[in-house]
């Protein structure tokens, strides 16, 4: 079915915004050290926890991004019946948020993404749903804004493709340089719980 939409973020959008696994309660402080929690919705944990899920699960999602002359076309899938739900139901919640204008504020938010949410109005998105995930178009008439959508769809990219290493160096870039040894040892904490 064709749903076009006006203000809706690409598929995936939000995985840039988990910085790690996240079993919060509503309304509670979430983050790694001092000074880096954040109070967020219940609907943010919720799609927190999706995010994190997803991203354990890069491997078995494929994605192809076309960058149009105005924006982008995504493709995002998974062979995996979960996966491909959780694929949808994301971009659901992501539109509803940025539709609404409400960007969680995290301090690991990309700039592409802040620019996303703040130039909302200027983005046409139309989505179908496939068998195993969900196609996204999205264009805007503003070259920045073009800019944005193409730069985040590189970068939901590199985390379908390199998982929870993708999202640490996004954090990694989004925090001030006082927060990135909090991540940083969280990433080696992570890394020897699979070893």
């Amino acid at each position: 079915m064709r749903r076009p939409r006006f203000a809706v973020l690409v598929g995936l959008v939000g995985i840039t915004l988990a910085g790690a696994p996240v079993h919060a309660q509503p309304g509670r402080m979430m983050g790694m050290g001092r000074g880096m929690g954040m109070t967020h919705d219940s609907a943010l944990a919720t799609q927190m926890g999706v995010i994190h899920e997803l991203v354990m699960g890069h491997d078995r999602i494929t994605r192809t991004v076309t960058n149009l002359a105005d924006g982008v076309r995504t493709v995002t899938e998974s062979d995996d019946p979960r996966l491909a739900q959780l694929i949808r139901a994301h971009v659901a919640a992501m539109d509803q948020r940025v539709r609404a204008g409400s960007g969680p504020g995290l301090p690991n938010e990309s700039p592409a993404l802040r620019t996303i949410f703040r130039n909302k109005d200027k983005i046409q998105t139309t989505s179908d749903t496939t068998a195993k995930g969900v196609l996204v178009v999205q264009t805007s008439s503003d070259p920045a804004t073009v800019g944005a959508l193409q730069q985040h769809a590189a970068d939901v990219s590199d985390l379908v493709q390199r998982g929870m290493a993708a999202m640490h160096d996004g954090m990694l870039k989004g925090l001030g340089r006082h927060h990135r040894r909090a991540v940083s040892n969280h990433r080696l904490r992570c890394a020897s719980t699979r070893g």
